[in-house]
């Protein structure tokens, strides 16, 4: 079962890479991943919900990583959005197909899925480290740090500037933790 699901997603990632989201169709994707179409549908609704799967799959593997911080009770520095080197390193090895997968008639529900999946590992984060609200809301800082990692790694998946994962993660730290910081209660 796990293995025709991951055959469904790097079908549709493959084909992703050929043409846009919206003009892929389910026919093509159990074809390239030589499964039938029953098959397909026991698992999926539509091509939409394959999508999102896989964008689920990784939100829980974000979420192990800031168990796994937590768990080695380090400083706050640490713990903090220890899910970003992840996040990161997925981006990277996709990054011959996510800029073409924000693009495009498909981009919008992928870029919502994308947003929507880092909202709420930041808020996890924000909600684990900040038990009570301050003078800014909460939400706010969710939405604030969210935004800046979406648009750092749209900056860097485009390409203007080639640092390497560990620096761009670096840098999305000495931005974000800071602002956390500020506006703790």
């Amino acid at each position: 079962m796990e293995r025709t699901q991951q055959l469904l997603q790097a079908a549709l990632l493959s084909l992703i890479k050929e043409k846009e989201f919206d003009d892929i169709s389910v026919q093509e994707i159990i074809d390239r991943a030589n499964v039938g179409r029953a098959t397909f549908y026991a698992h999926y609704d539509n091509k939409e919900d394959l999508l999102e799967s896989g964008f689920e799959d990784l939100h829980s593997k974000l979420k192990e990583r800031q168990s796994e911080a937590r768990a080695r009770k380090g400083s706050l520095d640490e713990q903090l959005f220890a899910f970003s080197q992840h996040l990161l390193d997925h981006a990277d090895e996709h990054r011959d197909i996510l800029p073409s997968m924000v693009s495009g008639r498909g981009g919008a529900l992928i870029q919502h899925l994308l947003r929507h999946l880092l909202v709420r590992v930041v808020r996890e984060d924000v909600t684990t480290m900040m038990p009570k609200a301050g003078a800014v809301p909460r939400e706010a800082i969710v939405q604030f740090i969210a935004g800046g990692l979406y648009g750092l790694m749209m900056w860097w998946l485009s390409g203007k500037r080639r640092m390497s994962v560990d620096e761009l993660d670096r840098l999305f730290r000495t931005l974000a933790i800071p602002a956390v910081k500020a506006a703790a209660p």
